[in-house]
């Protein structure tokens, strides 16, 4: 047996000794790469992660003092060691664990992550709940510097920087790295710490010192350490101590170093750097490609695969492109997304007109309105549920004033293995209250393009929602077409149902309506709703259904409620979509069966509601 299969709750760890934990590490390393390699998931941000975890369960009386992963995607090895091992081949699959940290899943998850920036507020929280209860326990916050470019980690900072009797530690996991290659002046703050023979330096001193008596650490790094760490000056400015640049794959400095942290009052914040993928070499070459694996075989590593259908990401990609040549004032805008949201061709192409922002939603948001301020047209690529970080931005910075910004909201509806907190349920609902705004849905790649298109040229906000990955296999045709505004048109005629379908609801839509001779009709445009096509699909059918993969409550179908009372419509209507609750991980086609979103689902459902007498508004919001 080896040790890693004793361990099955972190105070087992605080029983080893260095050799041991060393040891540890290396069977802990050995067996992420093998269980990401089972079941897909996150990699590269796990193996940098190992020692930094062993070391916070080792020195921390943990589920007692609170660990806050922020984002969560290094929480591999803290659910390994966390009692969760014999549950890693389950991971983001139905009815498995989560890829990220779930409160409702150990008590070791003390708080639910997957958006980044949220780890220093949330840690600030407990420290003073743990104060204003009387408990002495410690908070500690591990954040990324990638998440460091969010406002709301400063928020936390300066709110935590005056209180100088909590039990705070902020560990920056410094791996020079977000999800793609880092951008901004913190980075570059961050990249002069780490150079050259102060790095060095700094190591040596975490070894050399660190292991004196408490009392002797604060004096020693006064002299020693502080005079030469001059910019940590911005860290103690918000009024914490700042320690570091120190080795995170070295737990001879780490463990000693927290231990000292642990006896410490007030806001702690340690410098730690790490490596994306240490250990594992393939994915210290390419940490990007290993970022968010399918499965692979470790002892190959990741292989290219036959070219599949067409991704809604790479046709906004190539649109993107075909765009910017055709008119020079589209600027192209992403916080920190460059590879998922299919942009890296542009901004080899257009660098002049290409920003990544950082893991910054709201910036990105506000940012390009500054930019349709100035005659210039942005794109803003984002993820749906990225979007709802920046709503306020939306509406105040961009909506009220009616300027020309165009997003494109990759991953609406459901994403499958990243679950609820990666969902994009809620665009349509959100959206559409927003006066000025133009909401669409793409039932397919080609018209995906279309609308890109239509949107662009729209001269106020729109936006363009469309799923992750692959859609139907439409052809796409290489032209800049756009689609008459607010008009939907008709795919299939049928009797007395008639099928209101938006997005990717169409296709099995069709498939249901050749089972129940429907009409289907393919809306395209949440906003402006094309009315005229409702009141003449109303008045020669005798009952209405809208689907949409996204939330029912606020979403299209409430969009064709309204409409219909607005006209005075009087005829039965069932809307049909995500139910009103929180969808978790699987398989995305899985997961829309579930709630009934599939063709038989549909079919079902129409079935069930119009079989016999029923109220003439219905929603069906179960699951």
């Amino acid at each position: 047996m080896n040790l890693l299969e004793t361990i099955n709750d972190p105070a087992e760890i605080r029983h080893l000794s260095r050799p041991q934990l060393k040891q540890l590490a290396d069977e802990l390393r050995a067996f992420v790469i093998e269980s990401v390699a089972q079941t897909g998931g996150h990699l590269s941000s796990n193996l940098g992660t190992v020692e930094l975890t062993i070391a916070l369960h080792n020195v921390f009386n943990t589920p007692e003092d609170r660990i806050v992963w922020d984002v969560g995607h290094q929480t591999y090895p803290h659910k390994i060691l966390t009692g969760r091992r014999d549950q890693m081949h389950s991971l983001r699959q139905r009815e498995g664990i989560s890829g990220f940290p779930r409160r409702d899943e150990s008590p070791y998850d003390t708080f639910g992550t997957a958006h980044s920036s949220t780890s220093i507020s949330a840690a600030l929280g407990m420290a003073l709940a743990a104060k204003t209860k009387g408990e002495d326990r410690h908070a500690i916050a591990v954040i990324g510097d990638g998440a460091m470019t969010a406002g709301m980690a400063f928020e936390a900072m300066n709110n935590a920087g005056i209180h100088d009797d909590i039990n705070l530690l902020v560990v920056l996991n410094d791996n020079d790295m977000s999800i793609s290659p880092p951008v901004g002046a913190l980075n570059r703050y961050l990249a002069r710490l780490m150079s050259g023979q102060f790095y060095a330096a700094a190591k040596n001193v975490g070894k050399t010192v660190l292991p004196a008596p408490v009392r002797e650490l604060a004096k020693r790094f006064e002299e020693h350490a502080k005079g030469m760490i001059v910019p940590a000056t911005m860290f103690e400015e918000f009024g914490f101590n700042y320690i570091g640049p120190i080795d995170g794959h070295d737990l001879d400095s780490l463990i000693p170093t927290l231990q000292n942290l642990k006896n410490l009052k007030g806001p702690q914040f340690l410098h730690v750097v790490t490596k994306k993928g240490q250990g594992y070499k393939l994915a210290e070459v390419d940490p990007v490609l290993y970022h968010g694996p399918g499965k692979f075989d470790p002892a190959e590593g990741i292989k290219p695969v036959a070219a599949k259908k067409v991704t809604y990401t790479s046709v906004f990609g190539d649109w993107l492109c075909d765009m910017g040549a055709a008119d020079k004032r589209l600027v192209g805008i992403t916080p920190a997304m460059r590879e998922g949201s299919g942009m890296v061709e542009f901004e080899q192409r257009f660098p002049d007109r290409y920003y990544d922002v950082g893991i910054a939603e709201q910036h990105a948001v506000t940012f390009a309105a500054g930019m349709a301020c100035e005659g210039l047209k942005p794109v803003v690529a984002i993820y749906s549920t990225f979007l709802q970080r920046g709503y306020d931005q939306l509406i105040h910075d961009v909506a009220l004033q009616n300027l020309d910004v165009t997003f494109a909201l990759d991953r609406a509806g459901l994403v499958g293995a990243d679950g609820a907190t990666h969902a994009g349920n809620y665009d349509i609902a959100y959206l559409r209250c927003i006066p000025n705004m133009v909401v669409m849905a793409a039932s397919d790649e080609n018209e995906c393009r279309q609308m890109l298109s239509t949107g662009f040229q729209y001269n106020g906000p729109a936006a363009v929602r469309y799923p992750r990955g692959s859609g139907i296999g439409a052809k796409v045709a290489n032209t800049l077409e756009t689609i008459p505004l607010g008009t939907g048109e008709v795919r299939r005629e049928g009797k007395s149902i008639v099928i209101l379908a938006f997005g990717t609801m169409v296709a099995p839509s069709l498939l249901a309506a050749e089972e129940l001779d429907a009409t289907v009709a393919n809306m395209r445009f949440v906003k402006p709703l094309d009315v005229a096509l409702l009141k003449r699909l109303a008045a020669t059918h005798d009952v209405l259904v809208t689907v949409e993969e996204g939330s029912i409550m606020g979403g299209a179908g409430a969009a064709v409620a309204e409409a219909m009372a607005a006209e005075g419509i009087v005829k039965p209507l069932l809307n049909l979509g995500l139910p009103d609750q929180f969808i978790d991980h699987g398989d995305a086609g899985q997961l829309l069966a579930a709630c009934g979103l599939d063709a038989k689902g549909i079919a079902a459902s129409i079935r069930q509601r119009f079989s016999k007498d029923e109220p003439r508004l219905v929603v069906n919001n179960k699951q």
